[in-house]
Formats: structure tokens, C-alpha cells, sequence
């Protein structure tokens, strides 16, 4: 156990014939005290600054694995970020595409239908249009016909009695 200034104050020597001077012993034993007190309180001080650095090592080495795991957790929530965009990304371009063929499909579909009544009005068309041909020719050659022309000959005289004979007149 270190000796303590009180234990070098209270040290007491024994007396011998022709021994040290008691007056300079004391005088280098107070100086000793002084000396020793001084190195306890710069020991002390420097504990306590030592331990006073400790507590503020340990605290900013908590910050840095607060931070190390803050980063660690920082970097996971943006990699599952990154992958759940990846996903939505790929999902809205299925999705996309599904509308997209949907879409051409349907167009297609449509297409096609107007092609096909197309062509039915084309040959509804063709039908009318000869039809209507054959209806017009046939009324010009009703107009055309001989029969006009001997309707034009008749002459009719007015009758004004209901003989037979003038009944017979106009009976061709």
C-alpha cells in the first residue's frame, strides 16, 4: 500500500548517538510532504480528467455505432426501397403490356369487323346499284315502248248516252 503524506508526517525515527540532524530531516520530510500532496492532487486531477475523457470516449463511440447501424440500417431500407421499386416497376410494365396486347386486340377485332362491313356495304351497294338499274331501264323501256304511241291514236268521242253501241267504241 502507497504511503500517504499523513503517513510520511507522522513517521517518527529513532534516536541514536550522533544521528541526523532533527531539524533538517523534518525540513526534508515537510518538503517531501509537500512534494507528495502535490503528485496525489495532479494524480487525482488527472484520474478524473482520464476518466472524464473515458466517459466522452464511451459516449462518442456509442454515437459511432449508433450511426454505423443507422448507415447499416439506411443502406438496407434503400435496398429494399430499390427492390420494391424494381418490382412495382416491373409489375406497372406487365401490367402496361397486358393493356397494350388488350388494346391491339381490340383494335384489331374492330378492324376487321369494319373490312368485313365494308365489303357487305360494298356488295349492298352493287346489289342496289343494279337493282336500280334494272328499274330504271325497265321504265325506259316502258317509256320506249310502242304502246305510248298507240295510246296516242285513240280518239275518244264523249259519250253521253249509255247505248251499247257507244261502249263498243271504245272497247279496243
Amino acid at each position: 500500500m502507497p504511503l500517504t503524506p499523513l503517513d510520511i508526517h507522522n513517521k517518527e525515527f529513532n534516536k541514536g548517538f550522533r544521528g541526523y540532524d532533527e531539524d533538517e530531516v523534518n525540513e526534508f520530510l515537510d518538503q517531501v510532504i509537500k512534494d507528495y500532496e502535490l503528485v496525489i492532487r495532479e494524480k487525482k486531477e488527472l484520474e478524473a480528467k482520464l476518466a472524464e475523457q473515458g466517459e466522452k470516449l464511451g459516449h462518442f463511440t456509442n454515437i459511432e455505432d449508433t450511426l454505423n447501424k443507422s448507415i447499416l440500417i439506411a443502406q438496407e431500407t434503400a435496398e429494399d426501397v430499390k427492390r420494391n421499386a424494381q418490382k412495382e416497376a416491373k409489375l406497372i410494365i406487365k401490367e402496361a403490356e397486358k393493356n397494350a396486347d388488350r388494346i391491339i386486340n381490340e383494335s384489331l377485332a374492330k378492324s376487321r369487323k369494319i373490312a368485313i362491313e365494308i365489303e357487305e356495304l360494298k356488295k349492298q351497294s352493287k346489289v342496289f346499284r343494279n337493282r336500280f338499274k334494272m328499274l330504271i331501264e325497265a321504265q325506259l323501256d316502258l317509256i320506249q315502248s310502242d304502246d305510248w304511241d298507240h295510246l296516242m291514236k285513240y280518239n275518244v268521242e264523249p259519250v253521253f248516252d249509255d247505248s251499247e253501241d257507244n261502249r263498243s267504241k271504245l272497247d279496243v
